[in-house]
């Protein structure tokens, strides 16, 4: 019973964990990009980012499916290059992470590098430092409390997620059967007692993580 609970949290966390990083990578640059910069299409860009977040998660995964999928634009380039498919493996569910929580992480740190005074950044322009320099000495310095904001936020969306994970990486136990996707089988099958465990283990480790998390903001934002 506990193995069978241990190796979806290990899942669950793996996902989580690398999905936060590119979130954090990706979502930091477009968010610069949409809070400093005026391009053609910028709208567009908000619009797209910002879909999965309104869209249903089943919809998002069957998006990635056509996308992702052997005769997708990526996956079918992909698999003729590599031989690989990368739907239903555990890449394909931080993917699906990664694709749901990125509206979180943009929208908090746009936000938050928008409210970063300007005058601030012509006055680091002015003393001879480029923009990159600024953007990372000056303005995201200043916009930390919003970003740490974004990445708690999207880790705690990364651990829940299901619907598109269920589309694009399936429910294989062992590889791909994240904490949200055993408790939806364990309770299908009338499995109380293994979904107990398992409701009560996410619990205790989105609460763990949050307070460590809130606890890690507060000393870094000092």
């Amino acid at each position: 019973m506990l193995e069978d609970a241990l190796i979806p949290l290990s899942i669950t966390l793996k996902v989580a964990v690398l999905s936060t990083v590119l979130v954090a990578v990706f979502g930091i640059l477009i968010s610069y990009a949409l809070a400093r910069r005026d391009f053609r299409g910028k709208w567009l860009a908000d619009i797209l980012v910002t879909l999965p977040l309104v869209l249903p998660p089943t919809v998002t995964g069957y998006l990635l499916v056509v996308l992702l999928g052997r005769n997708g634009a990526i996956g079918s380039f992909l698999f003729e290059i590599t031989g690989w498919s990368l739907l239903f493996t555990w890449h394909a569910a931080v993917i699906a992470a990664f694709v749901v929580s990125l509206p979180l992480m943009v929208k908090t740190t746009a936000s938050a590098i928008s409210a970063v005074d300007r005058e601030l950044e012509y006055a680091a322009y002015t003393l001879g430092h480029s923009e990159l320099e600024t953007m990372l000495f000056v303005t995201l310095p200043l916009a930390k409390k919003g970003i740490l904001a974004g990445i708690v936020l999207s880790f705690a969306r990364a651990v829940g997620e299901f619907g598109a994970t269920l589309m694009v990486a399936g429910n294989i136990p062992g590889k791909t059967n994240t904490m949200s996707l055993s408790i939806y089988t364990a309770f299908q099958s009338g499995n109380d007692a293994l979904a107990n465990i398992l409701v009560i283990t996410l619990v205790v480790v989105s609460l763990v993580s949050m307070a460590m998390a809130a606890k890690f903001v507060d000393r870094w934002s000092v």
